[in-house]
């Protein structure tokens, strides 16, 4: 977790949203604030690189981050108008608490829309089997038929 603002607000969240363990030490780079990670060699840039970003706040400064991130997250209640236009879900009662639910609901629902999909596509495979194996048989039946009345 990078953070603009105090490193102790940002391990409590962290070990909020499961970054971090109860207790876990914030040596080894977990939790890190931004002007640190701006002074960061290239290399140790890199390092996190791949990870999904996520971030929150509830100020117009940071809406190009929100914007940027994998996902961005702002507070319904303290939020700007602009951070709020800005990220992708609005967390309405300002509570990380609640961003679990959030997310369980979210997980269901792709995983509802994905086997809606899957259905879907082997309705629509099966019907055009079905209706190409009739067409064929039609094209059989009306073949022989007219090449036996010009034989």
């Amino acid at each position: 977790m990078i953070t603009g603002d105090n490193v102790f607000i940002a391990t409590a969240i962290a070990t909020e949203c499961g970054i971090l363990k109860l207790n876990e030490e914030m040596d080894d780079g977990s939790v890190v604030e931004g002007v640190t990670f701006r002074n960061y060699t290239e290399e140790e840039r890199m390092e996190k690189k791949g990870h999904v970003v996520a971030v929150t706040s509830d100020g117009t400064n940071d809406a190009p981050a929100l914007k940027e991130a994998d996902i961005g997250l702002s507070m319904g209640i303290q939020g700007t108008e602009v951070a709020k236009e800005s990220s992708d879900i609005v967390i309405l009662e300002d509570n990380f608490a609640s961003l679990a639910t959030v997310l369980r609901w979210g997980r269901c629902v792709y995983n509802n829309i994905q086997k809606f999909i899957q259905f879907q596509l082997t309705v629509n495979v099966a019907a055009l089997t079905i209706n190409f194996a009739a067409a064929e048989r039609n094209f059989d039946t009306f073949f022989w038929r007219n090449t036996a009345r010009v034989l």
